[in-house]
């Protein structure tokens, strides 16, 4: 590789990195603040939608151009990460604020997108190829999305919605692991570790780092559901009558 095209190589915790990462923290701040004066407002409403459709819009742009015959791969070309799944149920909380879909946004947006971008499997040129632009924006948005929702508006997680949000993971889980060993692709990291650093490095081999993931997933999801479950336990206690 020629020293000029390394020179455009995105670099983890690089200049660009940081910038991304700052952008992401501002962008969620404001975002929480739009929501809070918004709450109960037709603002609310056409908010959310707007937001719902330039994440959708943009994601399914980025999906078309995927398949097209001079990017085609089966390895990398299929909407079949988890982060896939996510911002397309991002769009749908965002439309209609369903619980259900609200709670996969929440735990899945909160946690796995997060970590994707402190620690990004990303090996493609930086600003502006169109994989570097996907990557962030796509990711971004979605934390945005499940922040905006939670801070902004005041949707909430329980125990049932982990639940859930556990279930549906294992089945994507199961048959994409499935899909995987059909055609020799690597959805979801599920049949090897990304080539990139990451936290599964330090989950252990192949296929432990698996359940591993997974328990430390489901440890992460309660704790980011324990504040607010006791949140409103304190609120159903204030709120009973004193006999």
């Amino acid at each position: 590789m020629s020293a000029s095209v390394e020179a455009e190589t995105f670099t983890p915790y690089g200049v660009s990195h940081w910038v991304l990462l700052g952008v992401a923290a501002v962008g969620a701040v404001l975002l929480v603040r739009a929501g809070r004066r918004q709450r109960g407002t037709r603002s609310e409403v056409l908010f959310a939608r707007a937001f719902a459709l330039l994440l959708g819009l943009f994601a399914v742009a980025m999906q078309i151009y995927r398949v097209l015959p001079s990017q085609w791969d089966i390895d990398v070309s299929l909407p079949l990460h988890l982060s896939d799944f996510t911002w397309i149920v991002a769009v749908y909380a965002l439309w209609t604020r369903r619980q259900w879909a609200y709670s996969l946004t929440y735990y899945w947006g909160l946690t796995l997108n997060p970590q994707a971008m402190i620690t990004p499997a990303l090996d493609a040129p930086g600003f502006p190829h169109v994989d570097f632009v996907d990557f962030w924006t796509q990711h971004i948005l979605v934390v945005w999305a499940a922040i905006y929702l939670t801070w902004g508006l005041g949707l909430r997680p329980g125990w049932r919605s982990l639940a859930n949000t556990a279930s549906v993971t294992v089945a994507w889980g199961v048959a994409v692991f499935g899909f995987n060993l059909l055609t020799g692709a690597n959805y979801g990291f599920l049949n090897a570790k990304p080539a990139n650093p990451s936290l599964l490095d330090v989950m252990g081999p192949w296929p432990w780092y698996l359940a591993v993931e997974f328990a430390v997933g489901i440890a992460a999801w309660a704790l980011i559901t324990w504040p607010w479950t006791r949140s409103a336990e304190r609120s159903a206690r204030c709120a009973t009558p004193a006999k």
